[in-house]
């Protein structure tokens, strides 16, 4: 067992707080860090609490942003009839990877999951409706292909059909039990132009 003074320690800890990242690799982390010259330290702490303190979620889309609302929804060239609903807005990064949607976004920030207790009414449904007026002629589903993921797909497709707007889905290019953010930008490429209505 490694023993290190309690302030490496404190850092270690703090890292491996972060997803997909075990004691090694914030051990391996802590050490980088410790080794920079002090002004990048300083630099890097600063460039965190700047973002955290600054970035903020769009009042319209939910996406992640320093201007309300996003560069995404201000852009007068974006085409407001179609929504691509995701997951988180990680996911928005991936799909603008693709350059081939020039639609808007809605993320959900989370999904429908029964057996973590999160229902419809944990997740952000009722602004994605709200959103839902004679404009929006297209809602692109591209949830993650897993359990939570298409059951989300499918509540959505169920009470968007009454607001006569098509609801589609991204075909699967992407594998069952993946994430937006690990796919490529041609298979993402490939599911948007695959999607199907559900």
């Amino acid at each position: 067992m490694d023993f290190y003074p309690i302030a490496i320690e404190k850092l270690i800890e703090e890292f491996a707080k972060l997803p997909g990242i075990g004691y090694k690799t914030a051990q391996r982390l802590t050490l980088y860090i410790l080794n920079l010259p002090r002004e990048e330290v300083k630099e890097f702490a600063e460039a965190l609490v700047k973002a955290r303190g600054t970035i903020k979620y769009c009042s319209i889309c939910g996406n992640f942003t320093d201007t309300d609302p996003c560069s995404i929804c201000s852009n007068p060239s974006r085409d407001k009839s179609t929504i691509c609903v995701v997951e988180q807005p990680k996911d928005i990064m991936s799909m603008e990877k693709v350059k081939e949607y020039n639609g808007i976004y809605h993320v959900l920030h989370g999904t429908i999951s029964p057996m973590s207790g999160r229902g419809p009414e944990q997740i952000k449904l009722r602004e994605l409706i709200r959103r839902i007026n004679g404009e929006v002629k297209e809602v692109i589903v591209a949830t993650n292909p897993n359990i939570e993921g298409e059951a989300t797909a499918m509540y959505i497709s169920k009470i968007l059909k009454p607001l006569d707007v098509k609801v589609t889905r991204i075909a699967h290019g992407i594998p069952v039990g993946g994430d937006l953010d690990y796919a490529d930008e041609v298979t993402l490429s490939k599911a948007l132009e695959g999607r199907r209505e559900i």
